[in-house]
């Protein structure tokens, strides 16, 4: 390199003293005067002014000797471009191949299982929320005007048939009472009596009347066969309750006054509910009574609730476009409460379809994408669509075929090698 330099050198500088000869040859005498004039006014310039032109000077001649190197050095080479290691291949249709050269993959992280093709459940997913079964549930209302003297259970306490749930003052059950009373009592008198025959009929009827009258009231049997055996009339009406569950809510105080329809109390069995859920409008075609359903609540993420579907609504909702579908649901251990949240699969069908564990699927934004091995260290990612089992399997419908081997445990672990090498 050195040598090229000066080489490079001496040929300019021979190239330079040939033209200056030239020049001095046809002006000579001119351009000593030229010489010697820029001489004069370099020495008639300040001392800072001197120093700047050196500056300059030095300057150019650094530019000068970087040009010439530059020159010297600017050899057309071939630069070695090195090839991309990666090894991914992608298809127009989606699918990426990954060859992993001298790569093992560890057998205790990634496990593969081979695809076959079994029968699954076509599931419908159907929203909804959970209610007290209302063929269970009892409203208990005010039969007659009155007064509250008395509350013998209040919300959530546990009922059996015929507990006391309030105790009301009405003056028509007090009146209900006298006249079965007296029917009754001349009704005994009658009886000794066979001229009578007609009017111990009558009185029959009347006391049969009264009966029902204080039934109707409120009142059951055992109350009337107290007041028939003692013959002492009762002072407050005991509204009892028609069924076993608990009180959901009160609407009186002690001492309100209440008139005829006013509702007392809501009753309802918490062993009987109600799941309410709405199916769109293109899903009608599907659906039918007595479809198994498998009900899911978020309190509960892995328990599941088998109900069947024994309603199907006649009209859609205008609000919400959706179709309402009703199932009764036992709830045995009390740990579904009314108003939550629920979800269901319907089952509407079956299909063919590849099971494989939660694991073996890769999710990324709204595709799904599983794994399998094509050759000793050559994996391809494949798109697939399928659905949700359960929360421990997948159902694979279309994009594995049966006998494929499909990575089944480190899935994500793989997919990450093939998002480096898209990057």
């Amino acid at each position: 390199m050195k040598d090229k330099i000066l080489s490079y050198l001496k040929q300019l500088a021979d190239k330079a003293k040939h033209i200056l000869d030239k020049v001095m040859h046809f002006g000579g005498h001119r351009l000593q005067l030229g010489f010697a004039s820029a001489s004069g006014l370099y020495w008639n310039l300040s001392p800072q002014n001197r120093n700047r032109v050196r500056l300059a000077a030095f300057a150019f001649a650094i530019l000068s000797l970087g040009i010439v190197v530059g020159r010297i050095t600017n050899v057309n080479r071939n630069v070695k471009i090195e090839a991309s290691d990666k090894a991914l291949k992608v298809e127009k249709s989606g699918i990426l191949e990954l060859k992993l050269a001298g790569v093992k993959l560890n057998p205790d992280i990634y496990i593969f299982q081979t695809a076959e093709k079994g029968v699954v459940p076509v599931d419908l997913k159907v929203p909804g929320r959970l209610a007290f079964n209302a063929e269970k549930s009892k409203i208990l209302s005010a039969r007659a005007p009155g007064r509250v003297e008395r509350i013998f259970a209040f919300d959530g306490a546990e009922i059996n048939i015929g507990s006391p749930i309030v105790e009301l003052y009405s003056p028509e059950f007090i009146s209900a009472q006298q006249e079965y009373l007296l029917s009754s009592k001349t009704a005994k008198v009658l009886e000794s009596s066979k001229t009578m025959s007609d009017l111990l009929g009558d009185a029959r009827i009347t006391q049969q009347a009264a009966a029902n009258r204080m039934r109707n009231l409120g009142a059951n049997d055992g109350d009337i066969k107290a007041i028939e055996t003692t013959g002492v009339t009762q002072g407050n009406l005991v509204m009892r309750s028609p069924l076993k569950g608990v009180v959901v809510k009160r609407h009186v105080e002690p001492g309100s006054a209440v008139s005829s329809g006013d509702v007392i109390a809501t009753l309802a069995d918490p062993k009987q509910l109600w799941f309410l859920g709405n199916v769109f409008e293109q899903d009608l075609r599907l659906i039918k009574p007595g479809l198994r359903m498998v009900i899911r609540v978020e309190a509960y993420p892995d328990k599941e609730f088998i109900a069947y579907a024994n309603y199907i609504a006649p009209t859609i909702d205008p609000q919400t476009r959706a179709l309402l579908v009703r199932a009764e649901i036992e709830n045995a251990n009390n740990l579904l409460r009314p108003d939550m949240f629920a979800s269901a699969r319907l089952t509407t069908g079956t299909t063919d379809a590849i099971v494989v564990p939660q694991t073996a699927v890769i999710r990324i934004r709204e595709m799904r994408y599983v794994i399998i091995k094509v050759g000793d260290e050559i994996y391809r990612r494949l798109p697939v669509k399928g659905y949700d089992l359960n929360s421990k399997t997948f159902a694979i419908t279309q994009g594995v075929e049966p006998g494929s081997s499909i990575l089944a445990q480190g899935a994500v672990l793989l997919n990450d090698r093939f998002a480096k090498q898209e990057d």
